[in-house]
């Protein structure tokens, strides 16, 4: 890893790449959504201000737990002069983001626990189908996988009806 000292203002974004572990692809594609900004060289290089590498942070981890770069960018553009957010800044937008995190856990473990199981598409081509959705009851509810997405049914409505 190339040594950047410390009291460098800008970075390259060769430099942002390399310290922030973020692909030059990846930089350039937060770039043309209004996540980060440069400034161009007379030679029209991008340079990167040194706090692109907490923005750049901030960004991976919001993405790492499943926030949608579109959200991320609003999150962003809420600070006042789109500057780097602080600790205060993302204990605020990740306690905003946690209803959005249980609903996503939640369907990650719905889905878990029926792997095997209908998922409520209305197929009716699975063995279980008319165990688990008896004449295609999901299917009146619209389309998509209704058990699994909590969006489209809340917990305590998707639980498979079992004949007996």
């Amino acid at each position: 890893m190339t040594k950047v000292a410390w009291n460098t203002k800008e970075l390259t974004v060769g430099q942002l790449a390399e310290r922030s572990g973020v692909a030059v692809s990846a930089l350039h594609f937060y770039e043309a959504k209004g996540l980060i900004t440069s400034r161009r060289t007379a030679g029209n290089q991008r340079r990167y201000t040194r706090d692109s590498l907490r923005r750049v942070a901030f960004i991976r981890l919001a993405q790492r737990i499943g926030i949608p770069l579109k959200t991320i960018k609003e999150a962003l553009a809420e600070l006042p002069d789109e500057r780097t957010p602080n600790r205060a800044d993302w204990a605020r937008l990740s306690a905003a983001w946690q209803g959005e995190l249980d609903d996503r856990i939640e369907q990650l473990q719905r889905l878990r626990d029926d792997l095997t199981d209908c998922i409520g598409c209305g197929c009716l081509s699975l063995d279980l189908c008319p165990v688990a959705n008896p004449h295609d009851r999901l299917g009146e509810e619209g389309p998509g996988a209704r058990r699994i997405d909590t969006r489209l049914c809340p917990p305590q409505s998707c639980v498979p009806v079992k004949q007996s």
